[in-house]
């Protein structure tokens, strides 16, 4: 391992969330200001991910009144306090350039599903009993009188 790549591994964040184009994210940034330095939130889309290793950055584009600000940061500056992943979005390209010519609605992008649990079976009790009905079936076989017959017996 050469001197550059002992230096660059030494820079790496230890927790970076994994980004993707089309998800909505918190970054908060250090900005100086003279003397003082304070932490601002920019919450926005990701339009790109580029790079690789210790120069891996980001896009991300926000809309406030009508004007689009896109803001490029490095994942692993010491200047960005954190990123929170808000939600996963469901596209099919790794830059999303073409949001920049969309406005409201047209701009909106699909939430990114997990995949969902297998259904779990319901196991009859030890004595073989089928186990008691629940919601409305249960409301439904409560609400039957129990002296008043049913069509189904009275013509057997």
């Amino acid at each position: 391992m050469n001197v550059i790549e002992q230096i660059e591994r030494e820079q790496f964040k230890e927790s970076v969330p994994e980004l993707r184009s089309g998800d909505t994210i918190r970054v908060h940034a250090k900005v100086v200001e003279g003397t003082r330095e304070r932490i601002q939130v920019f919450e926005g889309l990701v339009i790109r991910v580029t790079g690789g290793g210790l120069r891996r950055n980001f896009t991300v584009r926000r809309v406030t009144h009508g004007v689009g600000v896109e803001r490029t940061f490095m994942i692993h500056s010491p200047r960005i306090d954190k990123i929170e992943v808000l939600r996963h979005g469901d596209v099919r390209q790794a830059r999303l350039y073409y949001l920049r010519d969309k406005v409201g609605k047209e701009g909106r992008i699909r939430e990114r599903r997990s995949k969902v649990a297998a259904a779990v079976e319901v196991e009859p009790e030890e004595d073989g009993e089928t186990p008691a009905p629940k919601g409305r079936a249960k409301a439904k076989a409560e609400s039957k009188p129990a002296g008043k017959p049913t069509k189904a017996a009275a013509k057997a």
